[in-house]
């Protein structure tokens, strides 16, 4: 029972890891800087809908050089767990110049 138990939290971890995705894409030469800017994309039916606009080149500040990373990170899991309910969902969103 207490292998059974085990295994079951063990496979529970892994799930809530490999929720964690992030997709990062690099603006020339990417990130030389080191000048970090995050915001939260708030979506409303599951991903469907925006609610705000996170622009990305004003993050960058005119840089022409810089890295962005959308995630869904261990706070926004954290906070979809409460919003989800009325279909409300977050994603993390950061510049790096």
């Amino acid at each position: 029972m207490r292998k059974i138990i085990s295994l079951a939290v063990i496979a529970a971890l892994l799930l809530i890891v490999v929720g964690c995705a992030q997709h990062i894409h690099k603006v020339g030469k990417g990130a030389q800087q080191g000048q970090y800017t995050e915001a939260r994309q708030w979506y409303i039916l599951f991903g469907l809908i925006p609610l705000n606009n996170v622009d990305t080149n004003a993050m960058a500040g005119g840089a022409a050089d810089y890295e962005i990373k959308t995630e869904n990170g261990p706070l926004d899991i954290i906070l979809n767990i409460f919003t989800s309910y009325v279909t409300v969902t977050s994603r993390t969103v950061s510049v790096t110049k």
